[in-house]
């Protein structure tokens, strides 16, 4: 993302810096891309400044490239991030008043899961999707073993790993 226009939009350049740069998405909302879905088609974003405050999208690449809202909610919802296969994306909501990760299906429709309990921020998946680690309120890296080749999300045994350090303003201090 960059701010030159007044507010945050979103662009595409290769990697290797060759050829020009791609306008994605220009509105007047500020917005965080956070995760590409595996396969390359989407781009989920945090977008603010909307009717419902802070939310997540996703960017479809090809087509009209029109957002499609993921969690378009009163509350705030992100920090999004695509499982390994695509078919998941874990985030993090105050919908209970403090911070917590879940996770829904991509994409959609269908209900959520709470992965978290007594707060969690910075969701990430494990490559191969069998766990999701977050940082909690007390800044310890936790794991939570997952289960999402069915119909239906699971979750199983969270446990901590180790303190982390506070992680800045919209970017991840772990992979």
């Amino acid at each position: 993302n960059s701010r030159r226009k007044g507010h945050l939009d979103l662009y595409q350049k290769a990697s290797g810096g060759a050829g020009t740069e791609e306008i994605l998405l220009e509105d007047n909302f500020e917005k965080y891309p956070f995760s590409w879905s595996p396969d390359g088609r989407f781009i989920l974003y945090r977008s603010s400044g909307g009717p419902t405050g802070i939310d997540l999208f996703v960017l479809p690449l090809a087509g009209d490239r029109k957002p499609i809202p993921f969690m378009n909610t009163p509350f705030a919802e992100t920090v999004g991030h695509f499982s390994p296969d695509g078919r998941w994306i874990a985030y993090q909501s105050d919908e209970s008043g403090k911070s917590e990760v879940y996770v829904a299906p991509f994409p959609g429709p269908g209900g959520k899961w709470q992965v978290s309990t007594g707060g969690g921020n910075w969701p990430r998946w494990r490559r191969d999707g069998a766990e999701i680690f977050y940082l909690a309120i007390d800044n310890k890296l936790m794991a939570a073993a997952v289960n999402g080749k069915g119909a239906n999300f699971e979750v199983g045994a969270v446990k901590p790993l180790f303190e982390a350090p506070r992680p800045g303003a919209f970017r991840y201090h772990y992979a």
